[in-house]
């Protein structure tokens, strides 16, 4: 475990901001990073997973922390079902290939995620109809104060849309470890029917998809419509979709006819919130060397260069204008720092 110093974030940010850190380390062992949390002389500490879900806008004065704990292991085997341990270290994506490989069903929509298994949680990653609490079992957290493992099973981690205890009041208290997923082994149940998946199955000429072809088809659906940061700098959806009054959709509803609209319950609605950005001018509008992604309005994008400071101004243009236009407010899933 080696300390460096003034480092720049740039490889480790999906956006490619070029912030510097004071100090930083890798950590690839649960000891080294129970040791790392007990240095006085760095009071000021910021884990760093995958970096997907992350703006920074300054340099940080702190240490840096780079979670890199790796390892996936079989813990448990029934007929029907069987539990998977991923270390927190290990890219999310990689780890939804080889439970595909495996055959094990449960993760097929949620491939082509950016990030790392520890953070996924933190966001209840979704995606096509899914989300991470569907096949979540429990995970393991390492307590700051405490410095020891503490088990959340699903129930404990409060899970919502987008959310879990890790972004509401346990909000910096726990480093996640490892997450351990409940999955099929056979008799599959396919989640087929949200987004564009038939269509795309359909062109694939396929009427009865495995969990691989349907992993195929999402990731041919979000290479189509989403960039690879490794190409342009952006950290994916940056919105969450707005859920509303039932008479605030009314209310939209009146003005475009042709809003998309989800029903969550009897009195509330989910509204596409890359359609409220579309339909507000902003798809595609470029600012020098930053902007909205042209082909999807959810997406803000570092074309090489910007500050983090200028996308989220952006950010903000944005929630302002959707607010004024559509009296809606939506929120960031990105953290900013």
């Amino acid at each position: 475990m080696t300390i460096q110093h003034n480092v720049s974030l740039k490889p480790y940010n999906t956006f490619g901001i070029d912030v510097v850190a004071k100090h930083f380390v890798t950590i690839s062992t649960l000891e080294d990073l129970k040791e790392v949390l007990t240095l006085k002389n760095y009071p000021n500490k910021l884990v760093l997973g995958g970096g997907s879900n992350l703006l920074l806008t300054k340099d940080v004065d702190a240490l840096v922390i780079l979670i890199r704990l790796k390892g996936i292991s079989i813990i448990s085997k029934t007929d029907n079902t069987v539990l998977v341990k991923a270390n927190a270290g290990e890219n999310w994506h990689d780890f939804v290939l080889w439970t595909l490989a495996h055959d094990f069903g449960g993760l097929e929509n949620l491939s082509l995620i950016p990030g790392n298994v520890g953070t996924s949680p933190i966001q209840n990653i979704g995606a096509y109809g899914v989300e991470l609490k569907d096949s979540f079992e429990s995970c393991e957290a390492l307590e700051i104060e405490t410095n020891t493992i503490t088990t959340f099973n699903k129930a404990a981690c409060a899970f919502g849309y987008r959310n879990s205890i890790f972004k509401q009041h346990a909000k910096g208290q726990y480093i996640i470890t490892s997450v351990t997923f409940k999955l099929s082994t056979k008799n599959h149940q396919l989640h087929t029917n949200y987004g564009a998946i038939i269509s795309e199955l359909d062109t694939m000429k396929i009427t009865d998809p495995t969990i691989q072809e349907v992993s195929k088809a999402v990731i041919a659906i979000r290479e189509s419509k989403l960039p690879n940061p490794k190409e342009i700098g952006n950290s994916g959806s940056f919105f969450k979709n707005p859920v509303v009054d039932k008479s605030v959709y009314l209310e939209v509803l009146n003005q475009f006819p042709n809003v998309p609209s989800y029903p969550v319950s009897e009195t509330q609605v989910k509204i596409p919130a890359g359609w409220l950005i579309e339909t507000a001018g902003f798809k595609g509008k470029r600012l020098g060397n930053y902007g909205v992604h042209e082909k999807q309005a959810l997406v803000l994008v570092n074309y090489g260069g910007a500050s983090g400071y200028e996308i989220l101004r952006l950010s903000e243009i944005i929630q302002t204008t959707i607010k004024r236009i559509f009296n809606i407010t939506i929120e960031s899933e990105v953290n900013i720092l």
